[in-house]
């Protein structure tokens, strides 16, 4: 079986400098991205990639300063002032909460792990095992890394933990893509009409990470090459499969996916 139709969602954005993106970039260059995710309909039901902010975060005042206190990086939501992004994107496109019956996390960074608030207790959430090892460990180093332990240290989260790659639903395939963070993973997905993509998530936030090779800007328990080596595995398996490999965060890439699979 495979995947039947999917949805793009934009939750967000970062306002960022390139050098965020593109090791050796430019620092004073700025580039907005989407902040994305993804809704994948499968035998099993629907599965969503990547949950975008933790809008607590972002709208106290006093929570802001703390996990997002430096000027060069300037998050927002997409939505209404006081609404959830999560919430209303789904709404948006005619799926209820309810409907969806797993989550997969690329990575547990805040801008894709800040919605698990929504499935605690619910759902199963796909993760690998060396990011849930890392994000729960040596507090506060991962806060220090993009990680807000308060999104995801929830007993209530049913975690369904991997080691490498796995197929994590019909038609969807999670690759073991460490580099970005230790257990960074990205994901396969096969269509039911033929075709399919590979979503880089942030093992290449860009397309020229893709396309020039260029290693990305941000990196932890890895060197620029050794992150440039996962962008050429992904495109070698685009390459074999006939997919497209999707960067994560591109700010043309990312809506033209969107317009292109709803026109599907």
């Amino acid at each position: 079986m495979a995947v039947r139709r999917i949805i793009a969602l934009t939750l967000g954005w970062e306002d960022l400098p390139k050098s965020a993106s593109v090791h050796g970039g430019s620092r004073t260059e700025r580039v907005r991205e989407p902040v994305p995710s993804l809704l994948l309909e499968t035998g099993d039901g629907w599965l969503i990639l990547d949950t975008g902010f933790n809008t607590a975060l972002l709208r106290d005042p006093a929570l802001r300063s703390r996990f997002y206190p430096s000027p060069n990086y300037q998050p927002s939501l997409s939505g209404s002032p006081s609404g959830e992004p999560l919430l209303e994107a789904l709404d948006a496109v005619g799926v209820a909460l309810g409907d969806i019956t797993a989550v997969a996390l690329s990575h547990l960074h805040v801008d894709h792990a800040g919605g698990l608030k929504h499935f605690a207790g619910r759902v199963p959430v796909h993760i690998q095992q060396a990011e849930l090892d890392y994000g729960l460990n040596n507090h506060p180093e991962p806060e220090h890394y993009s990680m807000a332990r308060i999104d995801y240290d929830d007993p209530r989260i049913d975690w369904v933990p991997a080691t490498g790659d796995v197929q994590i639903a019909p038609g969807v395939t999670a690759l073991s893509t460490p580099g970005h963070t230790p257990g960074h993973q990205s994901f396969v997905v096969d269509l039911a009409g033929g075709g399919g993509y590979v979503f880089a998530c942030d093992a290449a936030d860009l397309t020229e990470n893709i396309t020039e090779e260029r290693a990305i800007g941000s990196f932890r328990g890895a060197t620029p090459e050794q992150t440039v080596e996962q962008i050429r595995r992904l495109k070698d398996i685009g390459a074999r499969r006939g997919y497209p490999v999707i960067p994560g965060h591109d700010p043309v890439a990312w809506p033209t996916l969107a317009a292109e699979l709803s026109a599907l």
